[in-house]
This record gives C-alpha cells, structure tokens and sequence, in this order.
C-alpha cells in the first residue's frame, strides 16, 4: 500500500517519462499538488520505493548545467504502475 507522498512521487515519474530525475520530479510534485516538497524528503521517498521494487534508479550522464554531477534517474517499474492504480 502506497502513502499519499509515494503515490505523488510515482506519479510525478511517470509524468517526466526518460526525463524522470529528482529535481524534475520535485518540480513536477510542486506544479500538480501544489505542495512544497524538501529535497530530503524526496530522496528518502525515493529510496523507500526502490527497495520495495516500485522504482529503479541509476546514475545518468554529467551535465554541465549541473555544473558536472550525474543526475539520478528514475524508472517506475509494473509493480510501481499497479500499487499506484490501485491508490
């Protein structure tokens, strides 16, 4: 069973689709629940859904306008899709 805040960030990768990384998922979280939501917060989320085999998460590529940090990139798996169905 999914808490409220799950479901959220679920749903928000969903919606980034390949472009699925934290900040863009932050943003997505804030723009459709109109809620804040801390960095924190979202990556002890994301950690907490990947162990529960909802999520995968790699590093991706360095980008400059992340002045040369790798983003981590997110990926819902069919478990994660179902849990979030039956929210």
């Amino acid at each position: 069973m999914l808490g409220e805040f799950e479901y959220l960030v679920i749903s928000a990768a969903v919606g980034r689709g390949e472009n699925a990384y934290g900040a863009a998922i932050r943003e997505e979280i804030e723009r459709t629940a109109k809620r804040s939501c801390s960095i924190g917060a979202l990556y002890t989320t994301i950690d907490r859904l990947e162990s529960k085999g909802l999520i995968e998460t790699w590093m991706g590529e360095a980008t400059a306008e992340r002045g040369g940090r790798a983003k981590r990139m997110v990926r819902v798996t069919g478990k994660g899709v179902r849990e979030a169905s039956a929210f």
